[in-house]
Formats: C-alpha cells, structure tokens, sequence
C-alpha cells in the first residue's frame, strides 16, 4: 500500500485531471493507463537497445528510427503545444496499430482514444507520471491499486469493485499452486487475478525460477473476461503492474457466448460475477441453458464456472445470497447439483455491508470442486459478521474482523470443526440434513438459538408493591391538602 510522498503524488495526478475537465473516474483511469503504457513501451524499447548493444544481435524495437520523437522520453521535454499534436495524432494512433505483437495488453490497445482535452492539462500530468516511480513491481501495483481504489461511481450495472481484503481472504483459502490455471470469467479490473499471482509469488518463489514454469505463470496460467472494452485495457495494465506479462485477458460476453472452447479448461476459478438480473433468454448462450432453464444471471454463471472447471478443479464464488434459498426449479436443480453432484465444501456468509458504498446486497462465498460424482459430506458455514471495517457507507477501519478466525478454521472443516455447536459462528451440516431441507443453503435455517431464561417476578407481588406505592401517594396528597387548609 502507497503513504506518503507517493501517495500525494498520485493524488496530485488525479486533481490534475479533475480540474482539467476530466470528471468520469473510469475515463482518469483509462487515460493515466495510456500513459503509463506508453512510458512502458520506450522503457521496453530502451532495454531492447541495450540488449542489442551488449549481445550484437537485432532485438524488437516499438520504435523505428523515424519514430523516435514518438517515445516517451523524447516527446515529455517538448513544448505543451507540440506535445498534445504529437500524442493525440500520432502515438495514439501507433498504439492502436500494436495488436500485430501479440500481447494482449497491445490488444487491449487497439481502441484507445486520447480525450485529454488541453495541451497545458496533457503537459502537466506527463510531468507528474514521469516522477512517478516505476522501477519496482510491489511500487508498480500498489501504486496502481491507489488509482482503481479511486474508482467510486462504477456501480452500474452491477459492476463494482471487489474489496481487495475479500478478494484476498478468497486467495488465502483457495491457495492457487504453481500447477494451477486460474480464470475469473467476470474479471473487471483483474483483482482476483493480480492477488493469485501476489500469492504465487510470496508462497511459490521457487515456481519462477524454472524456466518452463516462469513461462507457464507470464503466458498460460491467468485469464480473464470481460465485455466491457476499458475494464479490459484497465485488467491488463493491473496484471502488467504486478509483473505479470502476457496474461489472456479477453473479450468475451461469457453468457452469450458459448464457452465450448473453454469447457474443463480450468483448475480454479475466482469470481465475483455480477448480479445484473435477468437476461433475454435469445442473448444467452445455448450451452448454459440446456444446464438450468433460467435467465437469472448470478444462476448462469454458477452454470458456466461448472462448465469451465475441469474435473477436479475449485472455485470460490460470491453469490447473492438468493442464489442460497430461492426456491424455483432452476435455483433448487443448481444446489441440488453442487450438492449432489459436485463436492460443495463450504458457505461462507458475508456481512451485508460489505460493498458499500456501491451495493448493500446481502452476499456469500461458496467455495466448491467439480468432480462429476459427487464428494459432498458436510458442508461448512461461516458466519462473517465483521470485516474489518465498518459496514455503513464510510467502511471506516474497525477492530472487529472474523476473517482471520475463518482463515485459521478452514483447514479444520474436516476436523474439529464438525464437532462446533449449531450456536457456534461456524459449523457444519451434513449432505442428508441439507438434501432433507431441499438443498437450502441459507445459514440460518441449521444455526440453532439459544434463548435465554429470564425469571420474572410473581405478578401478585408486582401488584402488592403497585397498591402500596398509590396507597403512598394518596397519603401524600391527603397531606398536601390539609396544608394548603
């Protein structure tokens, strides 16, 4: 996490764009990432001219020799008027022309569109992303996470932002392996993606020493959807501040389209699909349909993450909560099938607060593998009434948080957990229970309540005490009478 000095810098750009004219959080992201990736594209270009110099042999360049005054080092010192030509009516368009390299971020790239709106604006904010410290990874991504934090007014249409603590709390219980191929097929700004690699990394470090695992963790293990065009290039710039370097961030309308070409490609999913309602059922993708009749998203992505799993892959999904109870054929025949059919593990319910200010949903995170024969045996619910912050609009830091608490039980969900009273914050249920209950997933309906005895006192002597005290204040009165004559 950025303080200090950096933390104003980053503020400063920011104003700077706000005060230009620039108001739409999404559009200051989107603009500082093509910024940033085009200083990327001549640090890249400088570490290949020095390659060459040193081994005698031609690397790739971004830049040809009539291309230079295109390079970030070389446009930042030029007059504001000559700057805002050269970006606007050149660079951009080379950046959309880079999609031949094959990287995904360059694919990404393809649409872009420079809108800032002055030459004074444009010089100004280059100023400050070029003070900006780029040089080390955990700086790159934490500087970038700043900025997506900043995002506030992106809770349309069910999109909005992850808290990163859940997301990682999700990680933690999942622990992706070096072996793991990870996709989130609602991936936004990639945030389950780029925690999974910062796990990999701090648990795995041996993993990117060997030569075909580094190329398996840079090009084949993370992959991402999405089908909105900037939360893409925002995805693939995250991933590429957190060192990852040819992620398969993509588009694709993963409930329209048929995912046959992914089905039981993946071993672990992490998600937080959103829940937009219902969809035309002409929009929906055939292959999820013939799994559930419904066109309730949250329900088709449930569809879709069991399609993509291969067998004996895990996922750890946030679902309304819904998704836990409702009662029509296609929510009853979806938990019937994680219960029956796939092994569920575990519900863990999430305080209801936790997306504001976006969202108030009451939500949970159901943690399953696939595995075609079903497994289940007792199912693990956690109950998560703090996270850490407060769970009103201001999500202001608190002492209070299970989350640690869930994190150290997980492990005992097969152990002594399963000897936890129904009155415990976690427990868990057996599969004939749950099947008994027709697959209701719902916490509540297995905690038990205590209630507690209260005595209460005898209500003739109740009544007695009543009689002597208005016996009392008819005395008194009689009193105050005889002295007022």
């Amino acid at each position: 996490m950025i303080t200090g000095e950096l933390k104003s810098r980053v503020d400063r750009v920011w104003d700077a764009f706000w005060s230009g004219g620039i108001s739409n959080p999404l559009e200051v992201i989107e603009q500082i990432t093509y910024l940033l990736f085009i200083r990327r594209l001549d640090d890249l270009t400088t570490r290949a001219e020095q390659k060459a110099r040193v081994t005698g042999k031609p690397e790739p360049l971004y830049f040809d020799a009539a291309q230079q005054e295109l390079r970030w080092s070389v446009f930042k010192n030029t007059e504001p008027e000559a700057m805002f030509r050269t970006v606007g009516e050149r660079v951009f368009p080379l950046l959309r022309e880079l999609g031949g390299d094959g990287s995904t971020y360059s694919q990404q790239m393809k649409d872009a569109r420079f809108t800032i709106p002055t030459p004074a604006l444009l010089s100004r904010v280059v100023d400050m992303v070029d003070a900006l410290p780029m040089n080390d990874r955990d700086t790159n991504g934490d500087l970038y996470e700043y900025l997506l934090g900043k995002i506030a007014s992106a809770g349309v249409n069910g999109q909005f932002r992850t808290p990163r603590h859940i997301i990682q709390f999700m990680v933690e219980l999942m622990a992706p392996t070096p072996a793991d191929e990870i996709v989130d097929p609602a991936c936004g700004t990639a945030g389950f993606l780029v925690a999974a690699s910062e796990f990999l990394r701090e648990r795995h470090p041996e993993a990117l020493l060997d030569a075909t695992q580094r190329e398996h963790f840079h090009r084949s293990m993370f992959h991402g959807y999405d089908f909105d065009s900037t939360m893409l290039r925002i995805g693939s710039m995250n991933m590429l501040m957190h060192g990852v370097e040819a992620p398969d961030i993509r588009y694709q309308d993963s409930l329209s389209e048929s995912a046959s070409g992914d089905a039981a490609k993946y071993t672990l999913i992490l998600a937080n699909p959103p829940f937009a309602g219902s969809l035309d059922a002409d929009g929906i993708a055939k292959d999820l349909t013939r799994v559930v009749k419904t066109k309730k998203t949250e329900l088709l992505f449930l569809a879709l993450f069991l399609k993509l799993l291969k067998p004996g892959g895990r996922a750890a999904v946030i679902v309304p909560d819904g998704v836990l109870f409702g009662s029509s054929t296609a929510h009853k025949a979806l938990r019937r099938a994680l219960v029956e059919e796939q092994k569920l593990d575990a519900v863990v319910k999430l305080p209801s607060g936790v997306f504001r200010p976006y969202a108030g949903v009451s939500t949970a995170v159901l943690f399953f593998q696939r595995t075609d024969s079903g497994g289940t045996d007792e199912v693990w619910f956690y109950d998560v009434r703090a996270d850490g912050f407060s769970l009103d609009d201001k999500r202001m830091p608190v002492d209070a948080n299970d989350l640690p608490d869930a994190l150290a039980r997980w492990p005992e969900r097969v152990g002594a957990e399963r000897d936890r009273a129904r009155t415990e914050q976690s427990f868990t249920v057996p599969k004939a229970e749950i099947a008994a209950q027709g697959y209701d997933l719902s916490l509540n309906r297995y905690r038990e309540i205590v209630h507690e005895e209260v005595e209460h006192r005898n209500p003739l002597d109740i009544l007695a005490d009543i009689e002597t005290l208005n016996a009392e204040i008819e005395a008194g009165v009689a009193e105050l009478k005889a002295m007022l004559g």
